[in-house]
Parts: structure tokens; C-alpha cells; sequence
């Protein structure tokens, strides 16, 4: 991707599942990467995994002050940070009328406030660093297809992504033209997090709904977020990008 070389790129639940291979995607692109995640024994996985990594950060996204300490330090590591990928997320399989509050509260801090943070964070950097007639900022978020279309058994889940699709199209209209901000929406991918959830015959069931046949690659939406970040993608802001195989093309989803 045209653009990517040397770029300063910070990945939040970037240790595992799509963040990481966002990181190595980004990292065979020529960039310069840092991951943010809370778990520990991920991130030194990571390191070993990816040697060229900036650093692994450890820090929670629903801390406001490990978020500011955090974003502080991969711009000591970078010198600055030029695109943000907002990754990081939770799930919890549950019946509507089975999630507790504190689940509730706990999947909400995550995908939603924690996000929130994170942006902020990012965009104050920024917007002070970027000017009108430099390259922008760019600030890429994981939103998914269930915050567009319904789904059983998870309410929280597609409220907070339905949450960051309309944070997303608010913060392009506000930080434009200094920071554009967009949002990638993946179906069904196969992360670990997915695997967790599901057993064999419910993959196989999803599988049977989705027009490609198959579960998206992590791989394969790390490079929709490269596409995105690059200097190709220089006109695209407020916008959502799905990657779903069909599914939503014919409403498969609640099904």
C-alpha cells in the first residue's frame, strides 16, 4: 500500500486475533508498530512473535489514565503516532434476558467507553500535530456487522458496535480535514475470541449462512485497515467498511 512506509501506527488489543495480525500487516508494509492490550502473557507472545515490534504496551482501555500513559508512551517509542487502529474488544454469549448488570456494564466499558478514550486520546495528538496542508491523521475503528443488523445473544455486544459506528461518522465530520476516521466492519472472523464461543457444528452452521462459505482470515481484515490507513484510501472518511463474505447482502445474519 502506497503511503504506509515508515508510518507511526499504534493498535489497541493489538496482541491477539485481528490486532495482531493488523500488527504484522503493518509491520510487512514498512511501518512502525506499538500494541496496547491488557493482557500480559499475549503481548510477550507477541514479541517473540513479531521481533520487528515497536513494543507491547500493557495497559486497559476502560483506565482513562492508562490510556493517556499508554498513548504517551508509543509516542516516546515512535515519536508520534499517525494511524490508529481502535481494536480492542470483548464479547459474552449470553440470552438477553440473562446478562446481568455487571456484564452489561463490563462489555459497555470495553467496546464502547474504552473506545471512546482511546479516539479522544489519539485525535488530541493529532489534531495538534496536523495541519491542513500535511498529510492527515488517520484513526480506524473496529466496529462489526452486528452494529447494523440484529443478532440473538448479543444485545450488548451489538449496541456498543452500533455505539462506534455513529462515534466514528461523529468524530469525521468534527476532526476533518486534520484526521480522518473511518470504521471497518468484519463478519464472522476466526479469532480466538470467535473460536471460544463456538463450537464446531455452531462454526459450521454460521458457516452455511455466510455466501463465501467460510469465516473471514484475521488476516483478511488487517488488510482492509492497511487499505484504509494507506495514501490510496486518502478520500475515504466517515464511512464503514464491511467485510462480512454476502452475509448482509442478504440480511443472513439473524437467520
Amino acid at each position: 500500500m502506497r503511503g504506509l512506509k515508515d508510518k507511526r501506527v499504534l493498535i489497541t488489543g493489538g496482541a491477539s486475533g485481528i490486532g495482531a495480525a493488523t500488527a504484522a500487516r503493518f509491520l510487512e508494509e514498512g511501518s512502525r508498530v506499538c500494541v496496547l492490550d491488557r493482557d500480559a502473557t499475549a503481548c510477550g507472545h507477541l514479541k517473540h512473535e513479531l521481533p520487528a515490534l515497536g513494543e507491547a504496551i500493557i495497559a486497559d482501555v476502560t483506565d482513562l489514565m492508562q490510556v493517556e500513559a499508554a498513548f504517551a508512551e508509543a509516542i516516546r517509542l515512535m515519536d508520534g503516532v499517525d494511524v490508529l487502529i481502535n481494536n480492542a474488544g470483548i464479547s459474552i454469549r449470553h440470552k438477553f434476558l440473562d446478562i446481568t448488570p455487571e456484564e452489561w456494564d463490563h462489555v459497555i466499558a470495553v467496546n464502547l467507553t474504552g473506545v471512546f478514550y482511546v479516539a479522544q486520546t489519539a485525535a488530541r495528538h493529532m489534531w495538534e500535530r496536523f495541519s491542513v496542508t500535511q498529510a492527515s491523521g488517520v484513526i480506524l475503528q473496529t466496529a462489526s456487522t452486528n452494529g447494523v443488523m440484529g443478532y440473538p445473544y448479543y444485545a450488548d455486544y451489538n449496541a456498543t458496535k452500533a455505539g462506534v459506528i455513529e462515534l466514528t461518522r461523529s468524530m469525521a465530520l468534527e476532526l476533518a480535514p486534520k484526521v480522518r476516521v473511518c470504521a471497518v466492519a468484519p463478519g464472522y472472523v476466526l479469532t480466538p475470541m470467535q473460536r471460544a464461543e463456538y463450537s464446531d457444528a455452531m462454526l459450521a452452521e454460521v458457516n452455511q449462512k455466510i455466501p463465501l462459505g467460510r469465516h473471514a482470515k484475521p488476516e483478511e481484515i488487517a488488510g482492509l485497515f492497511a487499505y484504509l490507513a494507506s495514501d490510496d484510501a486518502a478520500f475515504a472518511t466517515g464511512h464503514v467498511f464491511t467485510m462480512d463474505g454476502g452475509e448482509t447482502a442478504g440480511g443472513l445474519a439473524s437467520r
